[in-house]
């Protein structure tokens, strides 16, 4: 059901991309391309990783994890960070987001990494209920801040 994705997964990781995208109501801000999730997934110096969830009948891909690894100063240990996860709707129920994230915990209890972490939008109820169910709690003192486009270039040019 799970696998760790191929180069001849990008096709379809950018469509499960933008997907993602249009579901979260921001299909416009998805940019990237197919050859940037390559390098960035495959490339000489991968800056992430993704598996794949597969329809048990047809082994058709119906979702899927990309990750990478944080630090914890306060832990002194790596973490995984979820950037995205996604199931097609028509594959939503059958098991494949509970196994892309139990693949991802199990990642971390065997290389001793202590956190596995992921941001979802507030008014993803029905994410939210999963995650909770899963033992996820949500860190509410935290506030996550984002510099990008113009801000992110206007502060990146002040010497």
């Amino acid at each position: 059901m799970i696998r760790i994705a191929t180069p001849d997964d990008v096709p379809v990781i950018h469509s499960l991309v933008r997907e993602l995208a249009e579901y979260e109501k921001a299909l416009e801000e998805a940019r990237a391309t197919p050859e940037q999730l390559h390098e960035a997934l495959f490339g000489e110096n991968p800056a992430a990783y993704a598996h794949i969830a597969q329809d048990d009948t047809t082994g058709e891909p119906v979702g899927f994890s990309v990750w990478f690894l944080n630090f914890s100063t306060w832990r002194g240990v790596h973490g995984i960070y979820l950037e995205d996860l996604y199931v097609r709707p028509s594959a939503r129920g059958g098991g494949h987001g509970r196994a892309l994230l139990t693949e991802l915990a199990r990642i971390c209890v065997e290389r001793g990494y202590q956190r596995l972490e992921w941001s979802v939008l507030n008014w993803n109820k029905p994410a939210i209920g999963f995650y909770e169910s899963l033992g996820a709690r949500p860190q509410d003192e935290w506030t996550v801040y984002r510099l990008t486009d113009g801000a992110l270039e206007s502060l990146g040019k002040r010497g």
